[in-house]
């Protein structure tokens, strides 16, 4: 297990500072991009109704603007899901979090989670792509079979969940998606990463992002 100690620019490197709550106002908006530009966090990850401001506030910045999509259900067809990939990477997302079809999954019908995935990889330009699974759903062998195929399909990382189901990141899910997907397929752990023991967890057990509401939390936490 690794047992790295991280410096605070370091530990930044790896957060996307997130924030996806319904009553997020443009103020708040407009903080955590501040905060991710005083700590250098890897990006700003917000809804899409946000992704232009955020895109224009990290501008120059070495912030990266995130976007989630089909959020947080994945319930829409593939032909949504592409179309609002395309859009919020026209206003400015250089990455794209999308939930898969869960239902998909749950029914074992691997073609359309295939097709569904493939739909948004097929417009993300230069933009990077994360297929987040919802573990907490999800049997060990669901997870394995849906990283493979977002593997397959092109994705840039599979990432754990969406913070808004039953359950969130494990060290668990993080050591079986990164045997799955190996070290060409980024892992992000998401959902639940609230401590920097939370965070030093989710690294050891192979994650290369987190996704956390709490970042400079955690951050202001390292000595």
């Amino acid at each position: 297990m690794d047992t790295k100690t991280y410096t605070r620019r370091e530990m930044a490197s790896y957060i996307d500072h997130t924030l996806l709550k319904a009553d997020a106002a443009k103020e708040n908006i407009l903080q955590i991009c501040r905060e991710a530009e005083q700590y250098h966090f890897a990006s700003v990850c917000v809804n899409p109704a946000w992704i232009s401001l955020v895109s224009e506030q990290l501008k120059e910045t070495g912030v990266k603007a995130c976007c989630v999509i089909s959020f947080p259900l994945g319930s829409e067809t593939p032909e949504m899901k592409a179309m609002e990939a395309a859009y919020v990477i026209g206003q400015g997302a250089q990455e794209v979090d999308m939930v898969v079809n869960i239902g998909a999954v749950k029914s074992g019908d691997w073609e359309l989670v295939n097709k569904d995935i493939r739909a948004v990889t097929a417009v993300k330009k230069d933009a990077l792509v994360k297929v987040i699974i919802e573990t907490c759903l999800l049997t060990d062998e669901e997870k394995v079979k849906v990283c493979e195929i977002a593997k397959e399909a092109g994705a840039d990382f599979v990432k754990t969940s969406t913070g808004f189901s039953k359950g969130g990141a494990t060290a668990h899910d993080v050591a079986l998606m990164r045997k799955t997907v190996g070290s060409g397929v980024g892992v992000k752990a998401s959902g639940g990463v609230r401590t920097l023991e939370d965070a030093e967890k989710m690294l050891a057990a192979g994650a290369d992002r987190l996704g956390a509401s709490a970042g400079k939390e955690i951050i202001r936490s390292l000595v």
